[in-house]
């Protein structure tokens, strides 16, 4: 081989490698890009679960607040329950007072204590609490009523009726606090 033969294949060498060199170089930034664009899938990926994350740990919030503020409204609707519930014999006895004052001459006595009688139910009507309606006749609900006793009914219409109210019932916003008692007709 000659000199010029020996250069020549030295070049050739020299192509080949600088073609390969060039190829892998291709190759890496072909490699390069596939990890980022797998990078960048992992990071949306990523971004994606926790975005679920954090708009099911926004959900929850929301119902925690939700739940807490019903809690709140139905305690401040029953909050003086206990203390209606003590006032509510003396309610019966202005009732009874005013039944027995109407007997009597005093009118003035009686106006007395109408007006106090009205503002003390004004003012308990103004904290929620609410007479249940019962009068002769209705139908008996074992739900809503208090049945004391059962008597003869003066006629087939008032049999498995309310023949007689013995104390008014009361709810204190949506519960009853305290069943009206009545006699039922069989």
């Amino acid at each position: 081989m000659s000199e010029k033969d020996k250069s020549e294949e030295i070049e050739e060498i020299i192509s080949d490698i600088d073609e390969n060199i060039e190829a892998n170089s291709e190759a890496e930034q072909v490699s390069e890009e596939l990890e980022e664009l797998t990078t960048e899938e992992k990071l949306q990926e990523e971004l994606g679960k926790e975005k679920d994350k954090f708009l099911r740990l926004f959900a929850e919030f929301e119902n925690y607040k939700k739940r807490t503020s019903k809690e709140r409204m139905d305690l401040f609707k029953t909050a003086g329950q206990e203390v209606i519930v003590s006032l509510l014999p003396v309610l019966d006895d202005f009732d009874r007072a005013l039944k027995e004052l109407s007997k009597s001459d005093e009118k003035e006595l009686l106006k007395g204590i109408e007006l106090i009688s009205n503002k003390f139910k004004e003012t308990l009507k103004n904290k929620g609490l609410q007479e249940i309606e019962v009068k002769q006749g209705d139908t008996f609900d074992a739900e809503v009523h208090d049945a004391i006793t059962q008597i003869a009914a003066p006629s087939k219409k008032l049999k498995g009726k309310i023949i007689d109210v013995i104390e008014k019932g009361f709810t204190l916003g949506d519960k009853i606090i305290r069943h009206p008692k009545v006699v039922v007709g069989n």
